[in-house]
């Protein structure tokens, strides 16, 4: 497994919630809450190891895209041309890149078997709202990866906003090719490749699985 999915996986499991508390549950303790969770799900189901996209996309609806914020997710990526965005144009480019980071996420599903995530001490002041969580997954006869996520209070708690794999941002790594596609075909252009990529992998799975 690359680190790329090692640290995906950690951010399923680390920045999930299953239930709303009316309190603000603090980000560490959100993430050691929900490993337990959702490594129990992963190791109970074996039709989700088994690559079922149906309960795998249930699962994710479920327990993971209300705790990310997507629209920064999209706006750090797509950097200065955001601004220059239209607001029918900025919902679409959060619409397709969601969709493409859920299709990436799910993928890790399927590979979880014995890794073992470790959450290291936080220190925070009472009026942070930015945070940055580091953990270490590991798995017996590989190197540990570091995973790194960027987190910000929001009024629903926690969210999500970057993560990075032995220091390397995902959201960040796509700002490059985001860049390229915009300064050659636009806005709608980048718009037009995210769509058609995620009907392609959507199609993909419809035919591998049978799910309609």
């Amino acid at each position: 497994m690359t680190a790329l999915h090692k640290g995906i996986l950690g951010a399923f499991m680390c920045c999930t919630l299953g239930v709303a508390h009316a309190e603000v549950i603090a980000p560490d303790v959100l993430i050691k809450n929900t490993v337990r969770e959702v490594t129990a799900i992963i190791k109970q189901d074996k039709d989700i190891q088994a690559g079922n996209q149906k309960k795998i996309l249930a699962l994710v609806d479920a327990k993971v895209l209300p705790h990310f914020d997507f629209q920064r997710m999209t706006q750090l990526a797509v950097g200065r041309y955001w601004r220059t965005a239209s607001p029918e144009q900025q919902q679409a480019l959060v619409t397709e890149f969601r969709d493409l980071l859920v299709r990436t996420y799910t993928k890790v599903f399927t590979v979880y078997r014995d890794q073992t995530i470790e959450v290291k001490p936080l220190r925070m002041a009472p009026d942070d709202t930015e945070v940055t969580i580091s953990t270490v997954i590991s798995k017996p006869g590989t190197q540990p990866t570091s995973v790194d996520y960027e987190m910000m209070k929001s009024p629903d708690g926690w969210k999500v906003f970057d993560i990075s794999v032995e220091g390397v941002s995902m959201v960040m790594s796509y700002r490059g090719t985001f860049a390229s596609q915009i300064q050659q075909d636009g806005v709608d252009g980048l718009i037009r490749t995210l769509s058609d990529k995620n009907a392609t992998a959507t199609d993909g799975n419809v035919a591998k699985t049978g799910v309609q």
